[in-house]
């Protein structure tokens, strides 16, 4: 069956604001909803699917795509059909009745929270991102308290359950004709109660310490990359899995080389003779170094390809070159000699234009420049 138009659902038109938007859903919510008529199959489904006009009309990345490919366009993304969607939608919008909506906090019901997740920034040199490296790090993080094996009771007792929600970890609230589950109050969620807590974590179940871990950096990452340990982050309260932790790569700048993805980059100063000469060089590369030919009569800026001279991306895939940019230097603190001998040069030079071609075809478009501004 072809679903309804999502403005045409929620009554609105597409300049709508997203206050008008939610106002249209929340009264056809109130009017629909499957506990205020539970004898009508007809107004469950118009509830579903005001919920999932919402949740497309609602959320700015959804409407957007939806303005633009339809029905198609959001599909792909649930179009609300999933019950963490409905979760979250119903809190956005009936939160401010019950004091907040009835999600999880990333633990299964009346089962132990899982502990959080942690990121570690990680600064490598060039070289060890290249060429990859085993690395010790050390992190602080919570770990599970050793005298309650992590249970948050004191050794010898155990946890009982939590008598307002029978261990559930979820109470159900009423107000008119909704009904909402939510976290029990009294034990917070977890479905069991300390009675007499662990001296130790003051029954949290864990404790604050610092971890030595290694870590191996394959060949080829780059700022940005993030390898994911399992199980190395934060240990959950009463006795809760622990989260992972995220090592991000930041590459410090090099003094010689610039990366570019699989490229990298460089400089190579030469001397005003090397240019007009030629000859070898001998330039470095991160796995030693290499004779550069440089041919006469090279200019400045000209740039040469030493192939598979880069980098080798993590990912897979052929390995990267280094470009070499030479650079011719001007002199600098000459002697009275030198100075002479470099005018005798540049007056030997002077009247022709087969030495500098470059010059003499700017100075002629700059003459004829000049000369077309004043006809």
């Amino acid at each position: 069956m072809a679903k309804r138009d999502y403005y045409e659902v929620l009554g609105v038109d597409k300049n709508a604001s997203d206050q008008e938007v939610k106002k249209a859903f929340r009264r056809i919510a109130m009017k629909f909803h499957p506990d205020r008529n539970s004898d009508d199959k007809n107004s469950d489904q118009k509830f579903k699917e005001a919920q999932e006009a919402y949740e497309v009309l609602g959320d700015e990345e959804k409407k957007s795509a939806y303005d633009r490919f339809g029905h198609a366009g959001v599909d792909q993304n649930g179009g609300g059909h999933g019950a963490a969607g409905f979760s979250d939608v119903f809190g956005d919008v009936f939160g401010d009745i019950f004091g907040g909506g009835g999600g999880g906090g990333g633990r299964g019901r009346g089962g132990p929270a899982r502990g959080s997740d942690l990121r570690y920034d990680l600064q490598l040199d060039l070289e060890d991102a290249v060429k990859g490296k085993t690395i010790q790090i050390d992190v602080p993080t919570m770990t599970h308290c050793d005298p309650c094996g992590g249970s948050g009771a004191r050794k010898g007792t155990s946890p009982i359950t939590c008598d307002t929600c029978g261990g559930a970890g979820q109470v159900r609230m009423s107000q008119g004709f909704f009904s909402v589950q939510q976290a029990c109050p009294k034990c917070r969620g977890r479905g069991k109660m300390i009675s007499d807590p662990c001296g130790s974590c003051h029954g949290q179940g864990v404790k604050e310490e610092r971890k030595t871990l290694s870590v191996k950096i394959p060949a080829g990452v780059d700022t940005g990359d993030r390898i994911r340990l399992a199980g190395k982050g934060e240990a959950g309260p009463q006795g809760g899995p622990e989260g992972d932790l995220y090592v991000e790569m930041h590459v410090r700048e090099h003094s010689i080389f610039v990366r570019d993805g699989s490229h990298l980059h460089c400089e190579v100063p030469i001397s005003f003779a090397q240019a007009a000469l030629g000859g070898d060089l001998e330039v470095p590369t991160l796995s030693g170094k290499v004779k550069l030919k440089i041919p006469a009569e090279t200019q400045s800026s000209k740039l040469f390809r030493l192939r598979g001279k880069g980098v080798a991306p993590v990912r897979g895939g052929a390995q990267g070159d280094l470009l070499c940019r030479v650079v011719v230097e001007t002199p600098v603190n000459l002697s009275a000699e030198q100075c002479e001998l470099l005018k005798t040069f540049d007056d030997s030079l002077a009247g022709n234009s087969k030495h500098s071609p470059r010059s003499t075809s700017w100075f002629d478009g700059v003459k004829s420049f000049f000369d077309n501004l004043t006809r």
